[in-house]
């Protein structure tokens, strides 16, 4: 696996090594003593999975306080574009956003930190989209962020006649009335 650093401290692109033939391909999509020495110690405790159409829209969410959550996240099936921004207070990035196309074509993974904002617009047909997570699901302290704050400004590809969003999407918070990690 390589390791990558993006231009936000804690966010890494990591790519697997992929050993193919005319079967296909075998790949290693963790390791935890390679995380050990490039990322640091992140216990994983959870997977989840979730399956979604072109156009589909999901994020920004985090979780606040300690029920904040570290991802790992990749593409099973199809091709999205994954964004990350940083909320930690004191982060001389704060606000600032990564964006990374994630494929199940390429195994491209993102390893996202606590303190982060999360989410994803669909550009394939469909996608299946797979994420480790360090913390478990706390109904009670789950936020958005809104997808189109331009304050915060990401461009995304969006399809003709926009993203599709869930109810909880919708009613995402400006950056200026979010919570600070």
């Amino acid at each position: 696996m390589d390791f990558i650093k993006t231009e936000i401290d804690g966010v890494w692109v990591i790519q697997p090594k992929r050993y193919g033939d005319a079967r296909g391909y075998f790949a290693e999509t963790y390791r935890q003593d390679l995380f050990d020495k490039h990322i640091g110690r992140v216990e994983f405790i959870q997977d989840n999975e979730s399956f979604s159409t072109r156009g589909v829209l999901r994020g920004l969410h985090f979780q606040k306080g300690e029920w904040s959550q570290a991802k790992l996240v990749r593409v099973s099936q199809g091709t999205v574009v994954d964004v990350c921004v940083d909320l930690r207070a004191d982060s001389p990035t704060f606000g600032k956003s990564v964006m990374r196309e994630l494929s199940a074509d390429s195994g491209c993974m993102l390893f996202v930190p606590r303190g982060f904002a999360h989410g994803f617009l669909v550009l394939s047909d469909v996608a299946q989209f797979q994420y480790k997570v360090d913390n478990v699901y706390a109904p009670q302290a789950e936020a958005t962020l809104a997808w189109d704050d331009p304050e915060v400004g990401i461009a995304w590809p969006l399809p003709e006649g926009g993203p599709l969003l869930s109810e909880k999407d919708k009613k995402g918070v400006a950056l200026k009335d979010v919570y600070r990690f």
